[in-house]
C-alpha cells in the first residue's frame, strides 16, 4: 500500500498520529524522520513506547530516509511517515520521490513564528518552503486530525 501519510509534526509520534491517523488508516509501520532522535536510543525508546506493538517503528535520519523512502513506498503494508520540521520535509520532497501530498498537523510556537492556525505556526521562511514544495507539485494542506476538513496551504501561508 505504501505511505498514506506524509506529516509534518513537531511533536513526532504521539497520540493523535498513532490512533487519530493510524487506526482509521489501519497503519503497520510509523518512520520517524529526525536526526537527533535517530541518534538516541532512549528517545526512540520513549517514542516507541506510545505505539502498539503490531505497528512496526523505524526511526531514521534524513538522509537514511531518503536512502529508504522508495522502499517503504513499495512496502504493502499502509505507513505513516511524520517529520517535525519544514526542513526534512523539503529534504524528503525535493526529488518528489513519490511524495504527492504534504500534511502539515502540528507545528507549534517558537520565537520567529506566527499563528497560522491554531494548531500551526510558522516562520516567514518556513511559509516560502511550504510554498515552493507546493509549486513543485505537492499538495500541502494542514490538518490536525481526519476528521477535520484538510486547509488548503493558500490559507495559513
Amino acid at each position: 500500500m505504501s505511505i498514506a501519510l506524509y506529516r509534518l509534526d513537531d511533536r513526532l509520534i504521539h497520540g493523535q498520529v498513532v490512533v487519530g491517523w493510524g487506526k482509521p488508516l489501519n497503519v503497520g509501520f510509523i518512520v520517524l524522520v529526525d536526526d537527533a532522535v535517530r541518534s538516541s536510543a532512549w528517545e526512540q525508546e520513549l517514542y516507541r513506547m506510545g505505539v502498539p506493538a503490531e505497528i512496526e517503528v523505524v526511526f531514521a535520519s534524513t538522509e537514511e530516509a531518503l536512502q529508504q523512502l522508495a522502499d517503504w513506498e513499495r512496502d504493502p503494508r499502509v505507513g505513516i511517515l511524520v517529520a517535525g520540521d519544514v526542513d526534512t520535509l523539503a529534504a524528503l520532497t525535493a526529488n518528489r520521490h513519490g511524495v504527492s501530498r504534504v500534511n502539515v498537523g502540528g507545528v507549534h510556537h517558537r520565537p520567529g513564528r506566527s499563528e497560522r492556525l491554531r494548531y500551526v505556526y510558522l516562520s516567514d521562511a518556513e511559509a516560502a518552503q511550504l510554498r515552493k514544495l507546493a509549486a513543485r507539485g505537492v499538495e500541502v494542506t494542514a490538518q490536525d486530525v481526519p476528521t477535520a476538513v484538510p486547509v488548503p496551504l493558500e490559507d495559513f501561508t
